[in-house]
């Protein structure tokens, strides 16, 4: 069994930040550019999402593979291995000249990136002991959150100035940098041992999670009566319960479903889903809402989201050293408290917020989700022995994964299908036709030449007609917002039950660590 390293290797950690933040900053360069790819690619909202909710998707059912991995091959030869396909993966789509190629580069990337959250994950659990580990992830926190900070600015930079193309061209020399590095000056610190891979569990997890994530996604379109809607969430789900109960009887599984024996990982765990589902969400509505709806260019609504980047980021050791003194609990409740409010005001957009209320929200929840992601989840990973490590930190990493990206799903259909209601109760054909005759007439009766008068009439109409579908957009988003802090309700009441452990806080654990 791995134990605490007696000096953390940081040279090695250093190279995995630099992995990592290539993948997070691969994640959030995206978002900002998909209402352009939507317009160069000529395709609908419900599918341009699958460029990020497929990305997720994609981890998420590989990364129950990932505690396989860190157990049975070297660490330098994993993470060579997956910033090598990364790589390819950036390099296809630099040159994607369809929709088609960009989305298979992106599966690529995925399955590239996959493993590095987790591998870094418990490095990090065995380089630091658990009364340290508050301040060593918020450190973490930090280093990663600089994706996130610099992604949409610098993404609607090159999106307004350039193409969505040098997204990828950027990533390249990063993930190549990380790669040459990684071969140069990677240890390996974890023991490994001969396990064997359940391919069956394999399949069940990718028909489990993928059933699911279709299912979700083709609601927006095909409508929730469609046998391909809950027909496929259906099989997910039966794949989901079949993967679960195998695991459960398996010597050697995949996902150990011994972490939930845990409380406080188990809770945590409920956590982070109900948590990723709502936040998940807001990284799609948002830049669709500024730029569709708004008409905001690229540059500026990258500029909007880099004060609640830099927030979250100057937040995260701030975090690590209260958790490490006060405990998970405080922290959780203000932060979902602070999100849930927050998240309420975005749900009362309308076609003229100002740019000013749009920064300030957007970046009191950023604030918010700083005092809550990293102390749940180190909490959680806390209780459990760390033979159990690589399966918690690999539950954690599936989880949030495909939580996010069914959330984005769920919030997309409801916008959409809210917005198409709302657009049916404006009528706003006849409506548009009605007040376009009136029009006509107001100009005529005012001394407007007839023909002259029709024309104007007619452009009135047409702008009329865009403001009233633009309209039924916001209405959508705000309702998908409202739901979305409905959720945030569940995740509060959740965390007044967080209790402060160690890794031999119970029993249970007593017992485990003596065998």
């Amino acid at each position: 069994m791995n134990q605490i390293l007696k000096k953390p290797p940081y040279l090695m950690i250093s190279i995995l930040f630099v992995g990592a933040f290539v993948a997070f900053l691969n994640n959030t360069l995206l978002n900002v550019a998909l209402p352009s790819i939507m317009k160069d690619f000529d395709v609908e909202a419900s599918t341009v999402q699958w460029l990020a909710t497929g990305y997720m998707l994609i981890t998420g059912i590989l990364v129950p593979a990932s505690a396989f991995l860190i157990t049975r091959f070297k660490n330098k030869t994993l993470f060579v291995t997956s910033m090598a396909i990364f790589t390819i993966g950036t390099a296809l789509a630099i040159w994607s000249p369809t929709f088609s190629v960009l989305l298979t580069a992106r599966m690529i990337q995925a399955v590239g990136a996959s493993v590095m959250g987790p591998l870094l994950m418990n490095i990090m659990l065995i380089s630091f002991p658990v009364e340290k580990r508050g301040t060593a992830m918020g450190l973490f926190g930090l280093v990663m959150i600089m994706a996130p900070a610099i992604g949409p600015t610098l993404s609607g930079y090159l999106v307004e100035h350039f193409s969505w193309h040098y997204l990828f061209i950027i990533i390249l020399p990063f993930a190549i940098l990380s790669l040459i590095l990684a071969i140069w000056k990677f240890d390996n610190v974890m023991e490994t041992k001969p396990v064997t891979l359940d391919i069956f569990s394999i399949i069940l997890s990718t028909i489990g999670f993928g059933g699911l994530l279709y299912g979700f996604s083709t609601a927006s379109t095909a409508g929730w009566s469609a046998l391909e809607v809950w027909g496929t969430i259906t099989i997910g789900a039966i794949a989901l319960i079949i993967f679960v109960l195998r695991q459960l009887r398996m010597e050697k599984p995949l996902l150990s479903m011994e972490v939930y024996k845990h409380p406080m990982f188990a809770l945590s765990s409920v956590i982070s889903v109900v948590n990723a589902m709502a936040l998940f969400s807001g990284m799609i509505l948002i830049p669709l809402y500024v730029q569709n709806i708004r008409g905001i260019e690229p540059l500026d609504a990258g500029l909007m989201l880099l004060p609640g980047a830099l927030v979250m980021g100057l937040m995260s050791p701030i975090t690590g050293k209260l958790f490490d003194k006060i405990g998970p609990r405080p922290l959780a409740v203000v932060g979902i408290a602070i999100i849930i409010g927050a998240t309420y005001y975005l749900s009362k957009l309308t076609l003229d917020t100002s740019y000013t209320y749009l920064i300030v929200v957007y970046t009191i929840r950023m604030f918010g989700i700083s005092l809550v992601m990293m102390p749940i989840m180190t909490n959680g990973l806390n209780q459990l022995p760390l033979r159990l490590n690589p399966h918690g930190t690999a539950i954690n990493n599936t989880l949030q994964q495909v939580a996010g990206a069914i959330g984005s799903a769920v919030m997309i259909t409801i916008m959409t299908n809210y917005a198409k209601n709302s657009a049916e109760d404006m009528d706003i054909k006849e409506t548009v036709a009605g007040k376009a005759k009136d029009k006509a007439m107001e100009l005529i009766a005012g001394g407007t030449d007839q023909q002259e008068a029709q024309v104007q009439a007619a452009k009135y109409a047409k702008d009329l007609a865009a403001t009233m579908a633009k309209q039924a957009q916001v209405d959508g988003i705000n309702f998908s917002f409202l739901i979305a802090t409905f959720i945030s309700v569940v995740a509060l009441i959740l965390a007044f039950f967080l209790k402060r452990v160690t890794q031999d806080a119970t029993p249970a654990q007593k017992v485990e660590e003596k065998n």
